[in-house]
């Protein structure tokens, strides 16, 4: 395989950029507690390798190819982000953030996190790009595609478990019935604004 350790560079670069799955995770990890919140990265991590293995069979180039499969996807997550954003706009403030941990559960978090992932078309199109920059035509497909796309979700729980962790130990910072209602207030908006972005968007 060719530059491995370059592709393990690109793709912590791209993991570590702020987009709606890293806001997910810290959110998360503020108001729902470490458990829950590795529950969420898990769900981003099984997407991505799903999204990966797509982008490499015909249907994600089709999806890469066709304006309408990449237009319907792309409606979908936006409309996904957008609802979440709202939800957690809307969200009541707890008295404390032990009580918001039991609103969600495990199951509930994962498929929020996978669901984050999985209707971002862009995921497609950047996998199909980038993949065969990387890839040695000379030797096997296969082998080197698996390794790309676990290196890829393997290094996007790692990541987001530091996000996570790191976001946990600023949990009494928004501990107060005021900080929990602004972290909800702020993630809302962020959350509407991608999805917005994302229903913008072109490829």
């Amino acid at each position: 395989m060719d530059n491995y350790l370059l592709y393990v560079g690109v793709a912590i670069a791209t993991i570590c950029l702020p987009g709606p799955a890293v806001v997910l995770t810290i959110n998360n990890a503020i108001q729902k507690g470490l458990l829950k919140t590795f529950a969420g990265i898990f769900g981003v991590a099984l997407a991505i390798l799903l999204v990966a293995t797509i982008s490499a069979t015909s249907l994600g180039i089709i999806l890469a190819s066709s304006a309408m499969a990449f237009s319907l996807i792309k409606i979908v997550g936006a409309v996904y982000l957008v609802y979440l954003g709202i939800k957690m706009w809307r969200s009541k403030s707890p008295s404390n953030i032990k009580a918001n941990a039991h609103e969600s559960s495990l199951l509930k978090c994962f498929m929020e996190g996978f669901f984050v992932s999985i209707t971002n078309p862009k995921a497609v199109v950047f996998f199909m790009s980038i993949f065969p920059q990387f890839i040695d035509l000379k030797q096997e497909y296969t082998p080197q595609f698996v390794l790309l796309a676990l290196t890829f979700s393997a290094l996007v729980v790692v990541i987001h478990t530091i996000y996570a962790v790191s976001a946990s130990l600023t949990k009494s910072k928004v501990a107060s019935q005021k900080g929990s209602a602004l972290l909800n207030k702020i993630s809302g908006g962020i959350f509407v604004g991608f999805g917005v972005g994302l229903a913008a968007s072109s490829r």
